[in-house]
């Protein structure tokens, strides 16, 4: 049985939406009439729906999800998801937002951050290492920078940056107290994950106790400040169980030193 894909996203108006549904399924629909017309007609296909994972109402959505119900049966599913922004090789964001769980499967180029905190001391300069859950589907339990994570539709670089610290560690960040150093564009395949990346890599410089970092559970499991000409000697080991991209780690050496 075909699958159709189609893409309800909360943050689109009503003609974006419809726009969306007769790409998909290569009809005109505009309005709910016509799209009962056609799932009353096309009983042979199987609908996947994801709907973007915005906590607002948007009720052309929820009047489509009706439709479905009552014309298309059994041959439908939702699935709420997070979406992403797409981007182009030179960091500039694209128009198009697209399920995270599809992102990763089709190797989409999408943005991300990574937040490296930092503390200089007369040893030596020191980085806030987080250790992974055990539950994360991507390198689990490995050691990683400080704070990470995708940009969703609607934010911006630094203010990823922001939110990601205060979930992940608790902390709250000032945005202009983020040193921006560069864009740096990682791959990562895995089974069916093809996670293809443009990263915007900030410094944080802010004095952090590591002994009052409120960590998300789901996320992280623990925090160690190592050394960075340490870490860098280290990467490959085998015995350090990690995914810290070492051409980051220059970076961050390079702004410092």
């Amino acid at each position: 049985m075909e699958t159709i894909e189609i893409y309800l996203n909360k943050l689109a108006d009503e003609k974006s939406i419809y726009a969306e549904i007769s790409a998909k399924t290569d009809a005109e629909i505009n309005n709910l009439e016509v799209l009962a017309e056609y799932l009353a007609v096309n009983n042979s296909v199987k609908f996947r729906l994801y709907i973007s994972d915005e906590n607002q109402e948007n009720k052309t959505i929820s009047e489509i999800l009706d439709i479905f119900e009552k014309f298309a049966e059994n041959n439908f599913e939702f699935i709420v998801d997070e979406f992403l922004n797409l981007i182009d090789e030179e960091g500039h964001f694209l128009e198009m937002a697209k399920p995270r769980t599809l992102v990763h499967r089709d190797g989409d180029l999408h943005p991300a951050v990574h937040v490296w905190i930092i503390r200089e001391k007369d040893m030596g300069v020191y980085i806030l290492l987080q250790k992974r859950s055990a539950n994360k589907l991507i390198n689990p339990c490995c050691y990683d920078v400080s704070a990470a994570g995708h940009v969703p539709q609607g934010e911006e670089f630094r203010i990823s940056a922001v939110r990601e610290a205060a979930e992940e560690l608790g902390i709250e960040l000032q945005e202009n107290k983020l040193e921006f150093l560069n864009l740096h564009k990682s791959s990562y395949n895995c089974g069916n994950v093809h996670d293809n990346e443009i990263r915007a890599v900030y410094l944080c410089r802010e004095k952090i106790d590591a002994d009052n970092l409120i960590l998300q559970d789901s996320e992280v499991d623990g925090v160690v400040w190592a050394e960075i000409d340490e870490i860098l000697a280290s990467v490959d080991n085998s015995e350090f169980v990690n995914c810290i991209d070492y051409d980051e780690l220059l970076m961050i050496k390079k702004a410092v030193f």
